[in-house]
Parts: structure tokens; sequence; C-alpha cells
């Protein structure tokens, strides 16, 4: 009874309580007009418009043996960006998006998905090129800028998948050029863009665009040591990707010019033992660059294994170690003739090597 008699004491408290009732029944606030958008913001809303369709989202799937049955079950391995090259189907992405994918699915704007298949790649550049059977009209090549006249300051764009959210876009500035990073291979990528976009998990592999819309670079790492964005990323310059991805689209690898020599990742460890300072020439190829000038690899015999040729200049470079050593040839051409120099018994030689090519013809 005193339940009853609460609830119609409320009803009548309500009814004779014209303000609640008033804000009860207010209608919505009247809208305040504004202008039209500013020309930044049109320009941003443009370009993202017209490089969306460009940009698409990678999953990629590993097989794993079942504990409980002799099957393989595929599971999610990681997601990525990437962006459509050309409308033969190829698409651009990082090598570590796809490193170790046994399945790998390519999603454009449109939401349609399809098998890809891998067709190069250039670890040392983080770079990798897929691709997917569709029709060309399905498909929107991204514009291509350039990267060696950027500057400091200047605008710049990135779109891509961050937490597999699709289809996200980020604006920040040019925040630093030259800057240098470590591939998945630990060598040294040279001419990196950094910029203040953010870029998290998920945007590896999609496009760094100009306030043009062109591509400048090719998003692949942040600095943080949470995991997320911190204003700090990274872009491989775009003349770096429209140099190698050719390749990658034509010998599944990047044509990098080559002495001819076997070298040892153990080179620092026998070096340092040795106190000396260089690359170890383990052994020489036949008919090879380095064959034609005379360098020796280790010589062994019944006593011992004793040290050949010891490079410790390539050009201008001087070569310390067995990283200096691959940096170095980073910077020459097939065909370019360079000095080298190597220390053979404690003595110190010169010889001009002209440079080949790795180029299989046959893939």
């Amino acid at each position: 009874m005193p339940a009853l008699v609460f609830v119609l004491a409320s009803i009548v408290v309500y009814q004779n309580s014209p303000a609640l009732a008033q804000r009860i029944q207010a209608e919505p606030r009247a809208i305040d007009p504004r202008g039209d958008l500013n020309r930044d913001e049109k320009t941003i809303i443009e370009l993202f418009q017209q490089a969306a369709p460009s940009v698409v989202y990678i999953t990629t799937k590993e097989l794993r043996r079942s504990l409980f049955s002799v099957n393989a079950m595929e599971y999610p391995q990681g997601a990525g960006s990437g962006f459509v090259w050309d409308s033969d189907g190829h698409i651009v992405t990082n090598f570590h998006v796809v490193q170790g994918a046994d399945r790998i699915e390519v999603t454009l704007s449109s939401h349609a998905s399809y098998n890809a298949t891998l067709v190069g790649a250039a670890p040392d550049k983080d770079l990798a090129v897929l691709r997917i059977a569709v029709k060309p009209d399905e498909l929107v090549p991204i514009p291509i800028g350039r990267s060696v006249d950027l500057q400091v300051g200047q605008t710049v764009l990135a779109i891509g998948n961050p937490f597999g959210l699709d289809q996200t876009l980020t604006t920040g500035i040019v925040s630093a050029l030259g800057r240098t990073i470590q591939s998945v291979t630990r060598r040294n990528i040279e001419g990196v863009i950094q910029t203040d976009a953010a870029i998290n998990p998920g945007n590896s592999g999609g496009p760094l665009l100009d306030s043009a819309g062109r591509l400048i670079g090719v998003n692949t790492a942040i600095y943080s040591p949470s995991g997320s964005s911190a204003g700090i990323g990274f872009a491989v310059p775009v003349d770096t990707v429209n140099e190698i991805v050719p390749q990658l689209i034509k010998y599944g690898k990047p044509i990098k010019p080559v002495l001819g020599i076997e070298v040892s990742q153990s080179n620092d460890y026998y070096l340092r033992r040795l106190r000396m300072e260089g690359l170890i020439v383990v052994s020489v190829f036949e008919n090879t660059p380095a064959e034609k000038v005379g360098l020796r690899g280790l010589r062994s015999d019944r006593n011992g294994t004793y040290v050949g040729d010891v490079i410790v200049q390539i050009g201008e470079y001087s070569i310390k170690n067995y990283r200096d050593f691959f940096d170095a040839m980073d910077h020459f051409k097939v065909g370019e003739t360079v000095q080298i120099k190597y220390i053979r018994d404690d003595k110190a030689y010169t010889a001009e090597v002209t440079l080949e090519s790795n180029r299989i013809e046959s893939r």
C-alpha cells in the first residue's frame, strides 16, 4: 500500500510541476548555420576522395596444424595497407606486412576481396609487390610523385588501415629528410622521410602523399615505445620505390651491382680476433668482376686456414665491417667502375672494378 501511495504522489508531483514537464518535452535546439568549408579543408577532402580508391587493405593468414588432427587450419597472421601500382593488378606494400604469410588477401576500396600472389620482394628496402586477378577498370593506380625535391615543412597525407580501421586519413608535414632506419634484414634504408602524420600499426605499406595527391613515400615504421603513433613516422621515399618496384615486377628481386665474392656474417667476429677492420673475402666466384681483378678468398692447407684479401674501401666509402660493405654497394649502379682498396699479407693494394648485375634472366 505505501508503494502505491508513493507512485500516486509522484504522478501528482509531475503533473503539478510545469518546469519539469517543459524540460522533458523540450524541442531540439535550432541549428547554427555555418559558412562554406575553408579552402584547406576542401583540398584535403578532395585529395582523400581521389586517393582512397587506390588504397587497399591487406590481411595475411598462416597455416597451422591442429593439435587434435592432422589437418592444417588457417589463422590470421597480420594486417597492413598497400596501394594499386598499375592496371595489371600489381599492389605495392611493405615486405614485413606479408613476410612469412601462407595466404595473402587484398581488399579494394569497393570492399571486394581477392587472393594475392607475391610477385617479388626487396627485404633490404622493406618493399614487396603483390598481384591480384581483377579487371583493369576496377583498379585506380596511384599517381606517382618525386621525393628528391621534398622540403621540410610541406604538407603530407597518410592513408591506411590502422588497427584494421579501413580508409583512415591523417595529415601532417614532412618533419625531416634523409633519415636512416633498419629494415627487417637489419640493413640500412637511407634517405627515409620523417613525418608527424599519425602512423599506427596497420598503416604499414600505405601511401604517403603530397598536397597534389601524388605518392611520395611508403609508410613503413614508427618510432614509439608504446607501439602507437608518437608523432614520428617514417616512409621509404618514392624515388627508391619507383626504381625497385619495376625490377620486382620483371625479375622478382631488385637488380643490384655485385663484385662476385662470397662474404660471411661471421666476418666481424674474425676481424676482432685478428684486430683488423674491413670485409674478409671468403671466396671469389668464376667469371665475375672480383676474379677479373685477381681478388683472393680464404686459403687452406693442412696447417690451417689463412685470410686472403680484406676489403677496406670501395669508392669513397670506408669499409670497417660486414654492414658497411652492403651499405656502400647500395650507392653504386650496375656497370659503374669503382676503385677497391684491400689488404693482402699486410700490404695495401688497389684495383679498378666494373660492377656487374645480379640479374638472372629466367626466374
